[in-house]
């Protein structure tokens, strides 16, 4: 039997020409230009952590910053995420992280990121006791939920008030829930809603917030899909156990178990400082094949681009967005031989 040394089989191998690039292994790579990242992730939630996977895997070199505190931060489990079900958030990202350390090109660093300036190429990126340079960015920092003005609320969010019936639903299946609406920009998709919600349970209530008027077309909507609908305002919210009580205007109290609330979001100051394309409803604007932002060299994934929220869908974004860049920096002609 011949025996092959690998140096000469490397040699030897024919490799694919593509354009002016050398092929350079990933042990070049870990040791090449310690000074700049192929790309800097800023997030360290489903979406940084799989864009840091895929991004290793491809041997880049990877730096990601996490300064926490997670976005799901009152969430005690995990649902609706394949193999992951019922996982606490802290749980899997200690498996995420620790998956992350068999690759010697990607680092994580718990530390936030102040500023981002420079451009494709050339990014400088802000951490407060030290600048990392980076050819491209990933922004997945998440969305920061609105607290509402109502008494009780803030106290109940991420417990008896959530927004997800995928993540929250099933636990709670056939128990007495409710949908909160504070503004007239969800009267659109409240009826859908409802008439969902009820494939859970048969008891759903339509509260609102003072202020909000449903139409009486939106009402015959939402009886018609079996939900019981409040005349007047909800006034308070008050803990029952592990359940709830809605105290409305009329003097009546109405018991739930869930409560399903979408409060306004807003982006992180980092992000409002890029100043990026927004869409209509205030996310990120985003290329649906690779999620690249308004500026060249910035992509963006997971919960700040989409009201479509979960951690699944947000590794999933972070999944593509790892693989476009490392598409966008294979085929960049000003890094021939990198």
């Amino acid at each position: 039997m011949t025996t092959i040394d690998p140096a000469d089989h490397r040699q030897n191998l024919a490799l694919p020409a593509f354009g002016p690039h050398s092929y350079v292994s990933c042990m070049q790579r870990t040791n090449a230009d310690r000074e700049t990242w192929d790309v800097v992730i800023v997030g360290g939630g489903p979406a940084g952590l799989s864009a840091a996977l895929t991004l290793g895997r491809a041997c880049r070199r990877v730096l990601l910053c996490d300064a926490g505190p997670r976005r799901n931060a009152a969430a005690a489990h995990i649902h609706n995420f394949v193999t992951r079900d019922g996982t606490s958030p802290d749980e899997f990202r200690s498996i995420a992280r620790k998956q992350l350390e068999r690759y010697a090109t990607v680092q994580v660093l718990d530390s936030g990121v102040r500023r981002i300036e420079g451009s494709r190429g050339a990014f400088e990126v802000d951490l407060g006791e030290s600048v990392a340079m980076a050819r491209r960015v990933v922004l997945c920092t998440g969305m920061v939920d609105e607290m509402l003005s109502l008494p009780g609320f803030d106290a109940l969010w991420g417990e008896s008030i959530v927004q997800c019936p995928y993540c929250h639903g099933w636990e709670l299946r056939d128990q007495r829930w409710g949908v909160l609406v504070h503004s007239p920009e969800t009267f659109d998709h409240l009826a859908p809603f409802a008439a969902m919600l009820r494939g859970w349970t048969q008891v759903v209530h339509v509260l609102t917030t003072e202020g909000v008027q449903l139409p009486d077309a939106l009402r015959a909507q939402l009886r018609e899909a079996g939900a019981a609908v409040s005349t007047t305002a909800t006034l308070r919210l008050s803990p029952n156990g592990s359940s709830l009580d809605a105290e409305l205007a009329s003097g009546e109290s109405v018991a739930l178990d869930l409560l399903f609330a979408h409060p306004p979001q807003h982006h992180v100051p980092l992000v409002r400082g890029l100043e990026l394309e927004l869409d209509p409803a205030g996310y990120l604007k985003v290329d649906p094949n690779t999620q690249a932002t308004s500026t060249p060299g910035i992509h963006a994934a997971g919960d700040a681009t989409t009201r479509m929220q979960s951690a699944i869908l947000g590794a999933a974004a972070g999944a593509k967005a790892g693989a476009a860049l490392n598409l966008d920096l294979a085929t960049d002609p000003t890094l021939r031989g990198l």
